[in-house]
């Protein structure tokens, strides 16, 4: 049992939208296939992966070092004899040879898409959805068959004035979701009040929408907007600040008792148990974003879980970022809050398998072998092109 190949192509995911900080107008994203020399159903198991948006693709790295690293490894030490498969513990261990502390930054993203594919591949040959693997392994067997999901979008985009965004939010609503998320910080606090205010007009209720400022305001614009956004009620109040200023989050959490939402830049256990430590953070409440697409893959975000728990967390206060069928699987099988989901943008990475559809703000997993890629078609037009 050995992994023959990987390969990696670099995909494009540019559109004109906007949040407060960057345009996707040359935004990529990495395609992996790890290639085996198991056989299921007569043909090699082929494990894929993709990194998140926001990232960009990594291919320059993984063809650096990461890749190498792994073919140039005894493949006996990556076989995990107990499930008669491959050690995605192992490997990602030979990833990370000679990779000093610290550092999280793209190299994160060039780990955690190789450990995808991995995890796909482990799935695939275990004959299993990733999702019940997981939750053997790691819950005694539970699982959440269904997961709940909220519409992103509300981006900036030319052009685009309040009548277009209520019409995007009412789409999300006619397809089955129940909460959506706008962006907040690229115009001003009265127009993003506007903005705001026209949204809750199509959804009823602030309880139903979520704000998202990546990351943009200084501490000053941050209460500013906490004391604007608090008659609303909404859902959450996402990344106000930058995701490495516990202070600055520490100190909005003293001017704002809503719920609000943060950790899809944080790359690591590391740092996810200093944002729990410094950051004022409120686990009655509060949400956490971690992305493992975007933070060394599964392995890693084992970890991360643990450091949660440990510091007094449910698990259940976890909504991942990214809008993926890796994260909608480990929201199930791990048991998590929840997951993002992006109906609209960054297609055919965005959303879910072609046959499930969102029912009061819940969806279902695909029953087959791995991540599920193969249930959605034009994501797996773009994969099997590797193979």
């Amino acid at each position: 049992m050995r992994i023959t190949e990987i390969r990696e192509t670099t995909a494009s995911i540019a559109s004109p939208i906007a949040n407060a900080y960057i345009d996707f107008s040359k935004m990529t994203c990495s395609v992996v296939a790890v290639v085996t020399d198991v056989v299921r159903d007569g043909k090699p198991v082929i494990g894929y992966g993709f990194n998140s948006n926001g990232r960009y693709g990594q291919g320059a790295l993984m063809r650096d070092r990461f890749i190498a690293r792994v073919m140039e490894a005894d493949p006996a030490t990556f076989v995990d004899e107990e499930h008669d498969n491959l050690d995605p513990f192992a490997i990602w261990t030979a990833l990370m040879t000679n990779e000093k502390p610290g550092g999280h930054g793209e190299r994160s993203v060039a780990v955690g898409t190789i450990d995808m594919a991995v995890w796909d591949a482990v799935a695939k040959i275990e004959g299993k959805p990733l999702y019940r693997v997981l939750a053997d392994r790691y819950r005694n067997g539970v699982a959440d068959e269904k997961v709940w999901v909220y519409a992103a979008g509300g981006y900036y985009y030319p052009g685009k004035d309040h009548s277009k965004l209520q019409a995007e939010m009412r789409g999300y609503l006619d397809r089955g979701y129940k909460v959506v998320k706008m962006k907040i910080g690229g115009a001003s606090l009265a127009e993003d009040l506007a903005r705001i205010e026209a949204v809750i007009e199509v959804v009823g209720d602030g309880k139903y929408l979520a704000v998202d400022a990546n990351g943009r305001f200084d501490t000053e614009t941050a209460i500013a907007y906490a004391k604007a956004l608090k008659p609303y009620g909404l859902f959450w109040y996402e990344e106000a600040g930058d995701p490495l200023d516990f202070a600055l989050q520490a100190e909005l959490a003293e001017h704002y008792d809503g719920p609000m939402a943060t950790g899809e830049n944080l790359f690591s256990h590391q740092d996810a148990r200093n944002l729990l430590r410094y950051s004022g953070m409120r686990s009655d409440r509060d949400f956490l974003q971690f992305d493992c697409a975007l933070s060394y893959g599964l392995v890693e975000y084992l970890r991360t879980l643990e450091v949660m728990k440990d510091m007094g967390w449910s698990s259940r206060r976890v909504v991942p970022h990214g809008g993926h069928q890796m994260s909608l699987n480990i929201a199930a099988g791990l048991q998590l809050g929840g997951n993002e989901s992006y109906p609209d943008v960054f297609q055919p990475f965005g959303g879910f398998a072609d046959a499930i559809r969102v029912e009061d703000g819940y969806v279902s997993l695909p029953q087959v072998p791995g991540v599920g890629f193969e249930a959605k078609s034009k994501l797996y037009e773009v994969m099997k092109a590797l193979a």
